[in-house]
Parts: structure tokens; C-alpha cells; sequence
């Protein structure tokens, strides 16, 4: 493809997903135009219509109130008319489907990031998965979806899906994230109980293909600054899935259960270590933080 052939791409958030997705594009000779609320970016506003391809990357919260995609829709607004939209922010499983009815005039697509903060420009530049998602009431944009993947640096994994698909394998890959560090916590209280050596057990979990090639990643019951799965993504994701789970399956006790505990366990963890207290109160609210 030469420079003349390539897209204008442009990007709607400039956190650390944002920056590094637009850094890749910029060093593979796309034409980049960023905006955010943020200096320098603020004056490009009006430039993101122009934009062939738009990929969005804005907070989605989940808070005391709920899950929202507000943040998303307001950068949809932006995209000029007949123009792609990819959306990277996690959003609820069957999101791009509405946000697709709101917004007929562009094509609203799905592809959810796997970008790790303390090494994104590496995982922008060599993703271990790249999906992209199309609503399922517009066909025709599996077309579409087809064309960004292109646009993607390749990965040994790239697949177009439905959005709803992507949406809910985003949620999988976090929530699973979530599930594996709390249990390697459960087995390192365990050893302490039974005077084992955890390191000793975590060695063998690390070298066990049963737990696959990247599990050994969520094997440290300590893990930067405390213990439990915290971070950016985990914590409001793990709420949103849970309430997502229990409300389509409200017959189902013991699932609202099993989830329930884990992310109890998972607040006691974080809280009894201080970690990432300021985002269990921006999900949870003040009280359970401090509870």
C-alpha cells in the first residue's frame, strides 16, 4: 500500500491505549490525527470528521451507578459522516449494536485492546490477538471490519467476529485475568497454612502446560504494589461482567454466587494491602474501600 493509498487514520483519547495504538500507526507511515481533552490535541476536534478510519479510546467507567458508555458516544459524534468508527474501549457485550443504531450515518465497529501500561508501545507494535467485531444487524460491515484488520499490525492470531463476540471475549480474557490471580492468592495462603514453600508450588504452576503458555503471568500473589487483581482494567471490569451475568441470569444463584465471592475476595485482598484503593472507590464508591 503506498502513502497515497493509506487511510487517514484518526484516534479519540490519548491515555496510555490512545497514545501507543497512534505512536504504532505514526511509525508505520500512517497519517495520524489525534485528539483529546488533553494538550497538545485539543485543537483537533473538528479535524476527526476528515478521518478515514477513527479509533476510539476513551474511559468507560463502571461505577457505583453502573456501567456507562457515554464517553464513547460522545467521541461517535465526532466521526464524519460515512466514515469508519472502531471503538477500543472495553464496553458491555452488545453495545456497538446500539451505539450502531444511534450513529446509521458511519460504521461503528468493535476491537477490544490488550495493551499491558508498563510495556503498551511493545503490545501495539506486536499484539497477541487482533479482533475485530461487526454488528450483526449490518452485515455489510464485515467488509469493513475486514479493512481495519488489515490496517492492524498481524498477528498470529486475527479474526473478525460479530462486536457482540468481541465485546464478550474482552470481558473473558479480563475477568479470567481477575479469577487466576485471586486463585494463586488462595493457593499462597494455603502453603503459609500448610508451612509450604509457595515458591516452590509456583514454580511447578509456571512450568505446567495444563495452565498454558501465559498463565504463569497471574502465578505472583504479590504483584506491583500489593496483593489481589488490581489495576485500570481488572477491578471495573470484573463489576460490569458480574452485572451483566446476573442480570441476564437471574435464575441462576450459585453463578451470582461463585462471581459474588470472587470479587470479595478480591476488594479484601486489595484493601488489606492498600492497593488500588482510589479505583475500588471510583467503582464502588467511598465506603467500600475503607470497609
Amino acid at each position: 500500500m503506498t502513502d497515497a493509498q493509506k487511510p487517514l487514520i484518526g484516534f479519540v483519547g490519548q491515555g496510555f491505549i490512545g497514545k501507543n495504538y497512534a505512536d504504532d500507526f505514526e511509525r508505520r507511515g500512517y497519517s495520524v490525527t489525534r485528539y483529546s481533552l488533553e494538550e497538545p490535541y485539543r485543537a483537533n476536534k473538528e479535524k476527526i470528521k476528515d478521518c478515514d478510519v477513527v479509533f476510539i479510546a476513551v474511559p468507560t467507567p463502571t461505577t457505583p451507578e453502573g456501567f456507562s458508555a457515554a464517553t464513547v458516544e460522545e467521541a461517535l459524534s465526532l466521526v464524519g459522516e460515512g466514515k469508519i468508527a472502531v471503538i477500543k474501549s472495553t464496553i458491555v457485550p452488545g453495545t456497538t449494536e446500539q451505539l450502531q443504531e444511534k450513529f446509521p450515518g458511519i460504521t461503528v465497529l468493535y476491537s477490544p485492546e490488550f495493551l499491558i501500561a508498563r510495556k503498551a508501545a511493545e503490545d501495539a507494535a506486536h499484539p497477541i490477538l487482533n479482533i475485530v467485531g461487526f454488528p450483526k444487524q449490518r452485515p455489510e460491515s464485515a467488509a469493513a471490519a475486514e479493512q481495519v484488520l488489515a490496517l492492524l499490525p498481524q498477528s498470529a492470531f486475527n479474526k473478525v467476529m460479530t462486536s457482540t463476540e468481541a465485546e464478550l471475549f474482552k470481558y473473558t480474557h479480563n475477568v479470567h485475568g481477575l479469577i487466576r490471580v485471586v486463585f494463586a492468592n488462595l493457593i499462597h495462603d494455603l502453603a503459609e497454612k500448610l508451612g509450604a514453600n509457595y515458591e516452590a508450588v509456583k514454580e511447578a504452576m509456571d512450568a505446567d502446560p495444563y495452565m498454558t503458555v501465559q498463565a504463569n503471568y497471574y502465578n505472583n500473589p504479590v504483584h506491583q504494589s500489593g496483593r489481589g487483581a488490581g489495576g485500570v482494567c481488572f477491578i471495573k471490569d470484573f463489576a460490569a461482567f458480574r452485572e451483566l451475568y446476573t442480570t441476564l441470569n437471574l435464575e441462576d444463584s450459585r453463578g451470582k454466587e461463585i462471581l459474588t465471592a470472587l470479587e470479595q475476595k478480591n476488594l479484601s485482598l486489595l484493601r488489606e494491602s492498600g492497593k488500588d484503593l482510589e479505583l475500588i472507590k471510583g467503582v464502588y464508591g467511598e465506603g467500600i474501600a475503607n470497609s
